[in-house]
């Protein structure tokens, strides 16, 4: 608003925010039309995480996820990723499965999750998750409770949170990007360490 016009405004909506909401949204769709997309609103830092179960597989079995008790033996790194065997997400999985003895050296586990199904994700976790860590299913509601949401595609962002033993989030990391996902997660499980 220009210096000197919020007296006359004064008790009104700010419409420039609302202008702007708009103009978020516009550009949004428009990427969205080209399979791109802006930077979601993901959870802040110090925001106790959303707690979820879900279906998960480790090894291409299945098993229930319960994020209560993973934080129960230690840090857990969330990190969402828009699809599995797409060539990003491959990447991604691949170099979390490498990092996966550091992790565990700071007592830290890590799961993925997507809007994929139990039966990719089962495969996913043996091939391309190298049997390291689980990778659960990103339900709808896990999906806004995490602001997460690629649109209404029922894709993620590429968003990664540390949680720690508490359950508040220490760190976020959202980037449609995967590198540097592995480095600042391990960076902020590290930093929970000293």
């Amino acid at each position: 608003m220009p210096p000197g016009t919020r007296g006359a405004f004064a008790g009104l909506p700010d419409m420039t925010r609302i202008g702007t909401r708009t103009a978020r949204f516009a550009v949004a769709a428009a990427l969205a039309a080209f399979g791109m997309t802006t930077a979601s609103a993901e959870l802040a830092t110090g925001t106790k995480a959303p707690a979820f179960t879900t279906r998960a597989a480790l090894a291409g079995k299945e098993f229930g996820f319960a994020l209560s008790a993973a934080l129960a033996k230690g840090p857990v790194v969330l990190y969402f990723y828009p699809k599995a065997f797409t060539s990003g997400c491959t990447l991604e999985a691949n170099a979390f499965a490498e990092a996966m003895p550091a992790f565990k050296a700071f007592g830290a586990s890590v799961i993925g999750m997507s809007g994929d199904d139990i039966a990719t994700l089962k495969r996913f976790s043996r091939e391309e998750c190298r049997d390291a860590f689980p990778v659960g299913v990103a339900s709808p509601q896990v999906i806004a409770a995490y602001d997460v949401a690629m649109g209404t595609s029922g894709l993620t962002t590429r968003t990664s949170y540390v949680i720690a033993r508490d359950g508040r989030i220490v760190a976020v990391h959202s980037n449609a990007d995967y590198r540097g996902h592995v480095e600042k997660t391990l960076a902020a499980v590290r930093a929970l360490k000293r």
